[in-house]
């Protein structure tokens, strides 16, 4: 059974940015846009070098319970532009309402615009395990024990 996404446009969102949408019949993400506020849509919004900023994407949604929404980067603007989320994969949970927004981070030494509309990340949808918390005196043994970074072999 194919989940179904409730999204709701926020008030002063242009109903003309289209939901989040899938480019390819394969594609594992749906293109997440900006929806920018009226007075930003003409100039777009200017991220300087190494700034962050949270860009609107006029959208709340109402997930099942059991799946949340993975908010990541698109290739793309982490290739050619440098552009980053620093908190990806971002979560939204199944109980969340607010107004959805991307952390976007300016990598390169110049200045970024972000456009009216523009796709500024990508959706993944995940099921949730919830597990009992439950300490212990003891863990059991493994073959890996308390080795951390590196520590199952060389590069």
């Amino acid at each position: 059974m194919i989940p179904e996404i409730r999204f709701q446009r926020l008030p002063g969102a242009d109903p003309n940015v289209p939901l989040p949408g899938y480019a390819t019949a394969g594609a594992a993400g749906a293109d997440l846009r900006a929806n920018l506020p009226a007075e930003a849509r003409a100039s777009g919004l200017t991220l300087a070098p190494m700034e962050r900023l949270l860009v609107p994407t006029g959208l709340a949604c109402a997930l099942p319970e059991g799946i949340e929404m993975q908010i990541r980067a698109r290739s793309g603007l982490a290739l050619r532009h440098g552009i980053a989320l620093p908190n990806a994969p971002a979560t939204i949970d199944s109980d969340y309402r607010g107004p959805i927004g991307v952390i976007l981070l300016n990598l390169v030494e110049g200045p970024f615009t972000v456009e009216h509309g523009a796709r500024i990340a990508q959706i993944v949808l995940a099921p949730v395990l919830r597990a009992r918390m439950r300490e212990v005196s003891d863990l059991p043994p493994s073959d890996r024990g308390a080795g951390g970074f590196g520590s199952t072999g060389v590069a």
